[in-house]
């Protein structure tokens, strides 16, 4: 009896491939795109987002040519409250979230995932660049990172459980992204030249901070900026506005030096600014954590670490405290590690785990 996989489709190239894959392998497929959001909801025209009505018929289409079942599930409700508005609240309260990773985790691997056990499918698919692979010695699946490190997408999913990984196949982990388009390309696909989705998928054509005030309806309070003592230096413009390491759009320096955000209070609704050095520290503390290649890490443990998606990972030692606290100090100063964003550990290719920093 063949095993059944519910395949994740976005509507772009990478999704599109992993169907193929997956079908070309004898599972019995279907193709699911997740319905997160209304256009209008947010507040922008109908025009190419990854939940259009044009990315559904791409994703679609892909399905009739591969001759698979395809539907759309509804997740609006859950996307509201798992990424819209916990992407808000963290804002308003001085933190800097990671809708993507929210997304992975409330939206992908819980929602899907269980829609998918509801209808007794064996596995979701996706066109996620990272390998999974099982781990007899230590009777784990472990996440490593793609081949194509310029694609790698570790990163956003440290999130995944042991029964998660278990049941989740990323066709893609092992190719590079040229590979990809050249098989979507090969066999016909609508949207083999389709560019990759960026940044934010809910805020299109605006900042966030438009976003944040078109959707809640609010206008955020002016307050002070101030310097490390306390010293008023001017006025900023709501603390939505500002996240740590921001240097544009402040309109005030510090004796005509570059002048960055180093934090936001939003009980005194104050954003405190100073020198490039101010960014830097070697500690951070991280909770909702969650481990992948081991149970617990034991004593010290030397890993390499990155507190944002686009960096390079760095070398440092981490300590858990208890069942939902890592302690982690690199051998070298970090710049702007920032509230709300994630850590994520590494053993070379092999991701340790991650939480959110404090």
């Amino acid at each position: 009896m063949n095993k059944k996989a519910v395949i994740a489709m976005s509507g772009g190239v990478d999704s599109s491939v992993a169907a193929y894959l997956i079908s070309n392998q004898g599972y019995e497929c279907i193709g699911a795109t997740m319905k997160l959001y209304s256009n209008e909801d947010i507040g922008v025209s109908k025009k190419h987002t990854c939940c259009s009505a044009e990315d559904v018929e791409d994703a679609r289409s892909v399905a009739y040519s591969l001759d698979i079942p395809y539907y759309v599930f509804n997740f609006s409700d859950n996307f509201k409250e798992n990424v819209i508005e916990k992407f808000i609240s963290a804002y308003e309260n001085g933190i800097t979230p990671n809708p993507c990773i929210d997304c992975n985790r409330y939206l992908k691997f819980e929602k899907l995932f269980l829609r998918a056990k509801e209808i007794n499918f064996d596995y979701v698919v996706t066109g996620h660049y990272a390998q999974i692979e099982y781990d007899t010695e230590k009777n784990r699946y472990i996440l490593k990172k793609a081949v194509d490190k310029t694609k790698d997408q570790s990163y956003v999913l440290y999130c995944m459980t042991q029964e998660q990984l278990k049941h989740t196949i990323f066709p893609l982990g092992g190719m590079n992204k040229s590979e990809v388009r050249k098989i979507a390309e090969e066999k016909g696909f609508v949207n083999a030249d389709k560019h990759d989705s960026q940044d934010i998928c809910f805020v299109q054509d605006k900042k966030y901070y438009d976003f944040i005030e078109q959707y809640t309806g609010k206008s955020y309070p002016k307050g002070n900026f101030v310097d490390l003592n306390g010293n008023i230096l001017g006025i900023h413009k709501g603390i939505i506005r500002y996240t740590i390491g921001q240097r544009r759009g402040l309109g005030v320096s510090i004796s005509n030096n570059p002048t960055f955000v180093i934090s936001v209070n939003p009980e005194q609704n104050t954003v405190t600014l100073g020198s490039e050095q101010d960014l830097y520290t070697k500690t951070l503390t991280a909770k909702n954590i969650n481990l992948i290649s081991l149970e617990k890490i034991k004593g010290p443990m030397r890993v390499k670490a990155k507190v944002r998606y686009r960096q390079p990972e760095q070398w440092a030692t981490v300590i858990q405290t208890d069942d939902d606290t890592l302690k982690i100090e690199f051998d070298e100063p970090q710049r702007a590690i920032t509230k709300g964003q994630a850590v994520v550990l590494y053993d070379n290719d092999i991701v340790v785990g991650g939480g959110i920093i404090q």
